[in-house]
């Protein structure tokens, strides 16, 4: 196949900026872009090189082991040489290594089944420690697996390292140094205090406590070490990974408890999802995913090594919050109130366990703050309940073929001759004549929604397919639907018309609140409907409310109070209660009790919870007399949070911002 100019630049590019990125990170201790970044480019790389075998390279930075020894520090050369394991991102991944393990084996004529040692991978900095006659000699680093620095003084200062074994063995050990989670929040909380520089994240913390000439910095702050390999060892040597672990235990060497021994794939993926949530959270060191070895030591000597690293083992990494990719395109989308957002359609990739192909680019402000152009390498975030987002323009990617991009007059998405204004005093965009396809389509989608209506059944490909055979229009239509019309409908059968139609009669059934979120008012999302739900009660007396007494409502400022006034006054809206309303029970919202237990607090939900979605324990907020945040501050009472909570979660710890399960949130609302 041959290798366009495009992609040879491209590999060039990745291997030229892989490596400054590893050098500081490895060298200096510096972060500019996160570590998951880093992986997702260097996967990036190591993709591009399966496919074109000819742009293999020795010294690319998939073949290479990273690190080198920073000025001032001793130089120490390793007796044996120190690795560097391949990354796996997906179950897909681990699969493909559990075939190449095999594969090894047999050509090796091992009939035997690998049977895989799993343990935790520490985010930490790689440290060798030798031992002779019982007693420690010298700790260095990794380096660049040849020579690394001497860090002797400073892991003695570690309680957790003993300066002498309890047999007089000589051994080489690898390990990780860490520092405690917690201690990292305190130690940039003074360094930021003393006007220093932060910390990007703990490994660094623990890389810049080790490499300090003076020991008394690393013996202030709280630093661990977990061993997990022993490289030499004058006595009889472990037949496994899992002797080996025990060994170092029965010599007072700390070992990390959480690992595990294992007959089959499956069980290492769940091992690995096992600790893929909040379970890791719970430890006081960063993990960043799993280590799988082949546990008997003949099959890993039998399996060899590459330039790099073992054949015998792979780091199995966590699905990662922030990946890199590229911007392909800049296109429009129509949202339920007429707004005109940019968003970016990139080249697939997966974020924290989903594929993605588009990230929200908000307004016009926020592209042009970013100087972001099509055909920019980005840095692509998506933490919990957040809609995928461009952190950060790596701008060092360009070529000089990247587009800049600007707001267009026109689109086909608006109506009438589809003109696209900007909003005076605001940063979004909205067509000047709204009622389009697309827009009607996610109104009508919207109204029918979790937070809305919540008729099961009613998503968006229903909507459209609705549209498309001219049976709904407006709100209303959806209440007249008769069970024959469905049933009519391509891929409909006697089941599914049924539960659509049961789903619709229990959404005739609707709180005020809930009413007025799905009727797509400008700047009433679920919190101010249910303020506004709280203060007026009933529907007539909403319709019937001024301008002044909008405004009056707790939490109802003037803009809000503007937007609602004039939708109320629009004759066409009021035309549509007229047809609506008649099809309803509209349940009114009751004010909380004056011991209600949330009252006056404020409260987020955030991540996958076990039983409840995000929309019910808000309504489960709001009717224990809280309010539903939808950011984490020094307000927030506490966070409820679930599955893959990101980085709200990792804000309220920062905050010191109580965290709850929905067990206990449950509890203190007496559900």
């Amino acid at each position: 196949m041959a290798v366009s100019n495009e992609v040879q630049e491209r590999v060039a590019q990745l291997r030229e900026i892989i490596q400054k990125y590893r050098t500081l990170y490895h060298k200096e201790d510096e972060s500019p872009i996160s570590p998951e970044a880093l992986d997702s480019l260097k996967r990036e790389l190591s993709e591009l090189e399966a496919k074109y075998p000819e742009l293999k390279n020795a010294k690319s930075p998939t073949q290479t082991v990273a690190g080198g020894v920073r000025a001032g520090l001793k130089k120490v050369r390793h007796e044996v040489p120190q690795w560097s394991l391949d990354d796996a991102f997906t179950e897909a991944d681990f699969r493909a290594f559990d075939e190449r393990v095999r594969r090894g084996l047999q050509k090796a004529g091992i009939s035997d089944a690998p049977i895989y040692d799993c343990e935790l991978k520490i985010d930490g900095l790689h440290i060798v420690m030798t031992y002779e006659d019982g007693k420690l000699k010298t700790a260095a680093t990794r380096g660049d697996g040849v020579t690394g620095e001497d860090v002797t003084h400073n892991i003695r200062t570690i309680k957790s390292v003993p300066q002498e074994l309890p047999e007089a063995v000589s051994l080489i050990v690898e390990g990780e140094v860490y520092l405690t989670r917690s201690g990292f929040k305190k130690l940039n909380v003074l360094r930021e205090k003393n006007g220093e520089a932060l910390f990007a994240n703990p490994r660094n913390a623990a890389a810049g406590s080790i490499r300090q000439i003076d020991p008394a910095m690393a013996a202030a702050r709280p630093l661990g070490v977990f061993l997990y390999d022993i490289d030499q060892l004058s006595t009889g040597f472990p037949e496994t990974q899992e002797g080996e672990l025990a060994y170092l235990k029965k010599q007072g060497l700390p070992v990390n408890p959480h690992s595990i021994t294992v007959k089959s794939v499956e069980e290492v993926l769940k091992f690995w999802k096992s600790w893929e949530g909040k379970k890791r959270e719970k430890e006081d060191y960063q993990i960043d995913g799993i280590v799988i070895k082949v546990n008997d030591r003949a099959q890993q000597e039998a399996l060899g090594y590459t330039g790099k690293g073992p054949r015998f083992s792979i780091a199995l990494k966590f699905p990662a919050e922030q990946v890199t990719t590229v911007v392909e395109d800049i296109v429009l989308q129509i949202g339920r109130t007429g707004t005109v957002t940019p968003v970016a359609q990139l080249r697939p990739v997966s974020v924290a366990g989903t594929t993605v192909a588009r990230a929200t680019l908000h307004n016009e402000d926020f592209i042009k703050e970013k100087d972001l152009r099509i055909g920019d390498t980005v840095i692509l975030q998506k933490a919990g309940d957040i809609i995928p987002e461009i952190v950060q323009v790596l701008t060092e990617f360009r070529t000089g073929k990247e587009k800049k991009w600007s707001f267009p007059k026109r689109s086909a998405l608006c109506g009438g001759e589809g003109e696209i204004e900007r909003v005076p005093g605001e940063a979004r965009h909205r067509c000047k004549v709204a009622g389009s396809y697309t827009q009607l389509s996610r109104t009508l989608a919207h109204f029918a929604g979790r937070s809305a209506f919540d008729i099961d059944g009613l998503g968006a490909k229903t909507v459209e397919l609705l549209m498309e055979h001219e049976l709904v229009s407006s709100f209303d239509d959806f209440f007249t639907l008769t069970r024959d019309e469905v049933l009519a409908l391509p891929s409909f059968k006697e089941k599914s018309a049924d539960n659509l139609m049961e789903a619709i009669e229990r959404g005739k059934q609707v709180s005020l609140d809930r009413l007025l979120v799905g009727l797509s008012i400008l700047h009433v999302g679920e919190e101010t409907a249910y303020v506004l739900a709280q203060h007026f009660r009933t529907m007539a007396a909403l319709r019937a409310a001024r301008e002044d007494d909008l405004a009056q409502a707790e939490g109802v400022g003037e803009v809000v109070a503007r937007s609602v006034s004039t939708w109320f006054a629009n004759q066409e809206n009021n035309a549509l209660l007229d047809r609506l309303l008649p099809h309803l029970s509209i349940q009114e919202v009751a004010k909380p009790a004056k011991n209600a237990p949330l009252l006056g607090q404020t409260v987020v939900v955030t991540g996958t919870l076990p039983t409840l979605s995000r929309e019910d324990a808000e309504a489960y907020v709001r009717t224990a007399g809280g309010t539903a945040g939808s950011s984490v501050s020094k307000k927030t009472a506490f966070l409820v949070a679930g599955e893959n909570a990101g980085s709200k979660l990792s804000k309220a710890e920062e905050l010191g911002v109580e965290v709850i399960d929905e067990a206990e949130f449950l509890r203190r609302i007496g559900v």
